[in-house]
């Protein structure tokens, strides 16, 4: 929830400091900026906690719109859908050029002999660590942005921020045949406590640059129709609507970023949380991984699905009662 209002406290700040001058001669936006600092105040915390509760009801298509699922043309969504593909594909190409490269210049390090290696010295020269760093660096940055996709192309979706939060929707799926969006509720009724909270806080951040992104588009608009008032500063205007895009481009950036620990807090929700939903459910996970994929897939598709007479293939990892004992704690 803080995600939401505390961001519109700092957008209705903004509105108030940088035009609430220009719409004086506006009678409601008169009567609110002319009132005393008690009652501003008051104004903007209560303000802050409708909008926020409002943005926060509306989450679902905020998000949506972001991410490329609402509002957007299917030629548009087919095109930005395809480049992204084509960009995951290239990262990839890049990430194993870098590591192949990184390779060799390691086993060329290692001569076979100590005459041979003097030779190889005295003609390349002492090595240059910090073009090795640099190597390592760029592998990390270029690992981290391959992470942000999804790993199969068919979830590749139209926009950076649509693939960084569904790379981290099918980990369940394609890890253990979980399907974490389906199971969701189950899931975190059962996981760790200490595994929920890290979901939730590291959610809270990407709600947060989301809510500054939208609150300053609407600022934006505001400002472009204020400008037109009698006795506005259209300068002023002007160039608090410039500076707002280029913030929507960094919050979006930052938004993007910030997935990467929800990502992470997700991966330990399901690495964590499917044991306890397993014996929750009346399951004992098998010791086998391929064993395990097959119950958790036949576990989400009765979810997803109405009931078939195959589901009856579930009976074998069904536990004989409560004198059951504990699911195993490993894989």
């Amino acid at each position: 929830m803080a995600g939401w209002i505390l961001p519109t406290a700092i957008n209705l700040a903004v509105l108030a400091i940088a035009i609430g001058r220009s719409l004086r001669q506006v009678p409601l936006a008169d009567h609110v900026f002319g009132a005393s600092a008690g009652t501003k105040t008051l104004l903007l915390l209560t303000a802050s906690v409708l909008m926020g509760l409002i943005l926060n009801a509306l989450q679902i298509p905020l998000y949506r719109i972001l991410e490329g699922y609402l509002l957007w043309p299917a030629r548009l969504y087919a095109r930005r859908s395809r480049h992204h593909r084509e960009h995951r594909r290239e990262l990839a190409d890049r990430l194993t050029r870098t590591r192949l490269a990184r390779r060799s210049a390691a086993e060329r390090a290692q001569p076979r002999d100590t005459t041979q290696g003097l030779a190889e010295t005295a003609a390349s020269g002492p090595p240059d660590l910090y073009d090795d760093v640099a190597t390592a660096t760029q592998q990390a940055l270029l690992g981290e942005r391959l992470a942000r996709y999804p790993v199969q192309d068919d979830q590749i979706t139209p926009t950076r921020l649509g693939n960084a939060i569904r790379r981290l929707e099918e980990y369940g799926y394609d890890r253990y045949r979980l399907d974490s969006q389906v199971l969701w509720n189950e899931l975190t009724a059962t996981a760790p406590e200490q595994a929920r909270r890290q979901v939730d806080v590291a959610r809270t951040s990407v709600d947060f640059f989301i809510a500054l992104l939208y609150g300053h588009v609407v600022l934006v608009a505001i400002a472009l129709c204020a400008a037109s008032v009698d006795g506005a500063n259209p300068p002023l205007l002007l160039g608090t609507a410039g500076a707002l895009c280029v913030l929507c481009l960094l919050w979006y950036r930052a938004a993007v970023a910030a997935t990467d620990e929800w990502a992470a807090a997700v991966r330990a929700l399901v690495n964590l949380g499917r044991h306890p939903l397993a014996q929750a459910m009346g399951l004992n996970v098998p010791q086998g991984i391929a064993e395990e994929r097959e119950m958790w897939r036949m576990v989400s598709r009765m979810s997803r699905t109405r009931f078939h007479d195959r589901a009856d293939a579930l009976n074998r990892f069904r536990s004989s009662g409560p004198g059951e004992p504990p699911c195993p704690t490993d894989g």
